[in-house]
């Protein structure tokens, strides 16, 4: 019996042959998108705590900057405490003041420390006269101020005296409309104030800058008077340069922006190499001015670390489940076909069987029919047995011819040969046979050769093969693409007659036969010989192609 434990498991598996190679791709897919999903998961997790470094980072850059402007902003307290006590500070007083502050004079991100007397322009012609007279014959203020302007504010010292910032003493920065600004606001507040975006008279290229100016403001009979302005110049790019000593990524992009973001507003700004990524922005106070800071993340790739190794062992894995996928819906495709194969087998075994007890029984019922009609017509024991074994045998002939077709056919010249075979032997001539070839399904085929048999054996008792000259012809040839017709005729035998009584030969051919072949049966007796013509149906018992003894591919 087939396993019934295989059975079960190939018919719980019959979803795989209806797609056998989309099932491992639907896997692979799924796999796939398990990945892609557990990726975007990482990839947003990580964005979320990029951004909160980068608002950490925002903190940091952001307090680095304000802290830079606070220290400059001491200084310049300092620096205005020395002018706010004394009547006149001289240039070696204030030069060795501001060493002790500064330095070489590049401190916190600064170019130095000057001083800017706040002139009205009616005095500033003496202001020119004096220090000409005292340390410069060639000072001159630049710009002039212009029409309606009432003060100056000329730059009288500045230290450290490199040859850059040489070039900005008796600079006028009160005729310039932002440095001018700034310093009304330190006037009006009475605190230090940053300018706006400035370009330096330092810098003979175009670099933004900015200043930070602190007034000086001293008590004139009961009035607050502002002598003028303590103040530091800057370079925004080395400013930003030295705050970022005080934090510590600096593999972020940071671009700071004079009162709102604008390319005209870029103060200075540092790119790092990588793609970008996310970006904040941030509003700080320096100097009693408003920047604002923009800092943007920089990634090395599209995607993070734990991503492009979650998306490596995710595609390996997709691949891995693909295969797994592709083998077992494999092995269920052998597994279908050798169910399939057992199952022909048995509808084979079982088909055979059926036909074998059919055929069984025909044959067994044949035999009893012959031996019940010879032992009526039998005159004695050796009559019966002669008359009996005759018979036997020609169903045996008959039988041997089906073996050879594995019982699905027999043609019809082969039944006649053989039922004639044994008076043809050393003496052909006496039989005469001729038709096409036409084949007869078993029952049919036995049922010709008992009714051959029994015309053959006539013929050598009383009819034609009794003397030396008779013949037989037998002649079959197709009526109709159902029938067939076998014309038997004797000539040259003793002269015929209707027999009175009949006997067994003619009772199987009309009785028996007939009733096998579901078809008339002439039979006469004429003078020359006995005639017969017998119709037969052409058809086919159904065809059993046993399968070769082979196993489905793969097993």
């Amino acid at each position: 019996m087939i396993d019934q434990a295989l059975l079960d498991r190939v018919q719980k598996q019959a979803w795989f042959h209806k797609y056998p190679r989309g099932w491992p791709f639907l896997l692979f897919v799924i796999a796939s998108i398990t990945t892609a999903v557990s990726v975007m998961a990482i990839e947003r997790a990580d964005r979320q705590t990029r951004r909160v470094e980068l608002d950490r980072n925002l903190t940091e850059i952001a307090s680095a900057l304000e802290r830079r402007a606070t220290e400059n902003i001491a200084l310049l307290r300092a620096g205005g405490a020395l002018f706010a006590s004394q009547r006149e500070v001289s240039e070696d007083q204030f030069r060795a003041f501001a060493e002790d502050l500064q330095g070489r004079g590049d401190l916190y991100g600064s170019l130095g420390m000057g001083w800017a007397p706040l002139v009205p322009v009616d005095h500033l012609s003496e202001l020119e006269v004096a220090i000409q007279e005292s340390r410069d014959p060639d000072w001159l203020v630049h710009p002039r101020p212009g029409v309606g302007e009432e003060f100056a504010a000329p730059i009288v010292f500045i230290e450290p005296q490199d040859p850059a910032n040489r070039t900005a003493v008796a600079y006028n920065m009160f005729a310039e409309p932002v440095r001018r600004a700034a310093m009304e606001r330190a006037m009006a507040q009475g605190k230090p104030v940053a300018s706006g975006k400035v370009q330096l008279v330092q810098d003979a290229e175009k670099a933004a800058g900015f200043l930070i100016y602190m007034p000086v403001i001293v008590n004139n009979g009961g009035h607050r008077d502002v002598k003028g302005f303590v103040y530091s110049p800057f370079r925004a790019q080395t400013f930003l340069a030295s705050a970022s000593e005080l934090y510590r990524n600096d593999q972020i992009d940071v671009a700071v922006y004079d009162g709102s973001v604008a390319p005209e507003n870029l103060l200075a700004e540092r790119q790092t190499e990588g793609l970008t990524g996310p970006t904040m922005e941030r509003r700080i106070d320096v100097g009693s001015h408003t920047w604002v800071v923009v800092i943007s993340d920089r990634k090395v790739g599209l995607l993070s670390t734990a991503s492009r190794i979650t998306l490596f062992f995710g595609a390996l894995t997709s691949l891995m489940v693909m295969a797994i996928g592709r083998f077992i819906t494999r092995r269920a495709a052998e597994d279908r076909r050798v169910l399939e194969w057992l199952q022909g087998q048995a509808s084979i075994r079982n088909s055979l069987t059926r036909e074998l007890n059919h055929r069984v029984k025909n044959t067994l019922a044949n035999v009893l029919s012959i031996a019940a009609l010879t032992r009526r017509r039998a005159t004695d024991i050796d009559d019966f047995t002669e008359s009996l074994t005759a018979r036997i045998r020609a169903l045996s002939a008959t039988h041997d011819l089906l073996s050879q077709s594995d019982w699905r056919h027999a043609g019809l010249g082969d039944v006649v040969r053989s039922e004639l075979a044994p008076y043809m032997e050393g003496n052909e001539g006496h039989v005469e046979m001729s038709g096409p070839d036409i084949k007869l399904a078993p029952n049919d085929a036995m049922s010709l050769g008992l009714a051959i048999h029994e015309l053959a054996t006539n013929a050598a008792k009383y009819g034609a093969l009794s003397r030396p000259d008779g013949r037989i012809h037998v002649h079959w040839d197709i009526l109709t693409p159902e029938i067939a017709q076998v014309h038997w005729r004797e000539e040259g035998g003793p002269p015929v007659s209707e027999p009175a009584k009949r006997g067994f030969g003619r009772d199987l051919i009309e009785k028996i036969v007939a009733h096998e072949l579901k078809a008339e049966v002439e039979l006469e007796f004429r003078p020359a010989g006995v005639e017969c013509r017998l119709k037969i149906p052409v058809r086919f018992s159904r065809e059993f192609a046993l399968r070769n003894d082979r196993r489905p591919g793969g097993l």
